[in-house]
Parts: structure tokens; sequence; C-alpha cells
């Protein structure tokens, strides 16, 4: 028992003397949109994300990274669809506005010299800050009418009444430049967007960073 103990205590030791702590910034933009439940017919969203993160390693393969990112994500729905969630007679541009926190763990492989490729995937958190939704026309979205071209909040009890919280996964790719990061993610959300049969969120986000 005190052998295992022992050699458990060094390999810590070990990985703490290796370890290294640096930090990040990224910003790229998201196209986001719709899966699952009544999500047929949603179209992809441009928005920015920005953010700022940090990255412990622990070995020269693995190392953890957590982040926070304010991102836009939703979706676009054209005029003629007709479903249990969307009505539309006009084109409606659904904003989500998140706070959202990443942990990804990378495995990094150096592949040239000063480049390494990363794969990263691990859950994020998000919290719904804001957002419109904007109608060209006519159109419902759960039990909002809407008769006129408008702006509405997409969370908050005077408008669509979107879920704030949200979680899901994401897995991704990037390449190192020295300093340079530039990364391609997916993420797949766990939580409807709002109450009854609703579509999950899903984005590809694009980032260019630079490591500190």
């Amino acid at each position: 028992m005190k052998k295992v103990f022992f050699t458990v205590f060094l390999a810590l030791c070990c990985t703490m003397g290796f370890a290294q702590l640096s930090f990040n910034v990224k910003a790229g933009l998201n196209l986001s949109s719709y899966i699952g439940d009544n999500s047929d017919h949603s179209k992809f969203k441009p928005g920015a994300r920005v953010g700022v993160g940090m990255e412990y390693q622990f070995t020269d393969l693995v190392s953890l990274q957590p982040s926070l990112f304010f991102s836009q994500k939703g979706a676009k729905y054209s005029e003629g669809y007709d479903g249990s969630i969307i009505d539309a007679d006009a084109d409606v541009k659904i904003n989500q506005l998140y706070l959202e926190l990443p942990i990804n763990v990378q495995f990094r492989f150096n592949i040239a010299d000063n480049t390494n490729l990363v794969i990263a995937t691990g859950p994020y958190l998000a919290c719904g800050v804001g957002g419109k939704t904007k109608f060209d026309g006519g159109a419902s979205v759960g039990s909002i009418n809407i008769t006129g071209d408008d702006k509405i909040d997409t969370f908050g009890n005077d408008g669509l009444d979107y879920n704030r919280f949200d979680a899901g996964w994401n897995i991704g790719l990037g390449v190192e430049f020295g300093r340079i990061l530039v990364g391609l993610d997916t993420q797949l959300g766990f939580c409807k967007v709002m109450d009854g049969s609703a579509p999950h969120n899903a984005n590809i986000g694009i980032t260019l960073g630079y490591k500190f």
C-alpha cells in the first residue's frame, strides 16, 4: 500500500512539475442553427464570438483549457414555412446571445517545426444574456404572434421566453503556428431552446487566437 501511495504521489509531483500555464484571446465566426424536434427548415445564421481562455498543460500531449466566450447563436427561417414552433409568412431571424464556458481536454501533436495539431473535446455551459428576434412581416413563434415588422426579446417573459440555460458538447480541431491559433469546432446542444417540442442549438465555429 505504501509503495502504491508513493508511486501515485511521485507521478503527481512529476505532472505538477511539468505543468505550464498560459493564456489566450480568441475571436471568430459562428454559423448556428437548430437540430432535433421541429428543426426542419432552420437555416444557418452567422454571428460573432470573442473570448479569453487559459490552458493548463500537464504533459506535451495533454492539457486542460477552460474559456469564457461571448457568443451569438440562433437560426433563420424563410417565408412560407409552417411548423409547430415557427409559422412564418415572412422571414424570421432568431438571435441568441450567450455567455459560454467551454471546458476542453486538448491533445497536442507536433507536426512540424513550431507547428502543432490540436484535437479538443469537452462540455460547455452557457447562459442567455440577450438577443432580439426579428420578423419581416407576419409570423408566430411558440405562443407569440407578430402582425408586422418588429423585434422582440428572445429571452424574457415578454418575448419568446427562450430558456436561458444551455449545455452541450464541443469537438474541435486546430493548428498552432507558434503563438497563433486557428481552430474549427462544432457544438451540439443538449437542452431545448424553449419548452415543448422544441429544437436544440447547433453551432460551427471558426476562431483565430493568440497565445500568451
